[in-house]
C-alpha cells in the first residue's frame, strides 16, 4: 500500500487550533497597545501645543488668535492631528486668562469618550 505525500485533515485541524490559541493571546494585546499609543500621542500633542502658547505669550504678550497663527509664525510646523478623532480641525480652543489679548490660551481635545485611565478626553 503506498501512502501519498501530505498532511491530513487531523495535522491541518491541530495546527488550526494552536494558531487560534496564540491569537487569542496576542490580539488583544496588540489592540491594547494600540490604544495606550494613541493615548501617549494625544499627550505629547497637547504638551506641544501648550509649549508652543506659551513660547508665542513669552515671545508676543498675548496669545494667539488661532491655531493657524502659530502655524503661520514658525511656532508649530503643522497642527498636530488629534490620535484620537484623526482629525487637525477638532481641537477645542480655550480661552486665556482675564484681562489676557488673543484667543487661545489653551487647547484640549475634541474627542469624546474616555481614556483607559477613566478620564475625559475632553478634560485633558
Amino acid at each position: 500500500m503506498r501512502r501519498s505525500k501530505g498532511f491530513t485533515l487531523i495535522e491541518l485541524l491541530v495546527v488550526m487550533a494552536i494558531i487560534a490559541t496564540l491569537m487569542t493571546i496576542a490580539v488583544p494585546r496588540y489592540f491594547n497597545s494600540l490604544d495606550n499609543a494613541r493615548e501617549a500621542t494625544l499627550r505629547q500633542s497637547l504638551a506641544v501645543l501648550r509649549e508652543a502658547l506659551d513660547h508665542y505669550y513669552g515671545d508676543t504678550g498675548r496669545y494667539p488668535d488661532s491655531l493657524e497663527q502659530l502655524v503661520e509664525q514658525r511656532y508649530l510646523r503643522a497642527t498636530p492631528l488629534d490620535p484620537i478623532t484623526e482629525r487637525r480641525d477638532l481641537w477645542q480652543l480655550q480661552p486665556p486668562p482675564e484681562g489676557v489679548s488673543g484667543a487661545v490660551g489653551d487647547v484640549r481635545s475634541g474627542a469624546s469618550g474616555r481614556a483607559r485611565d477613566g478620564s475625559l478626553y475632553a478634560e485633558w
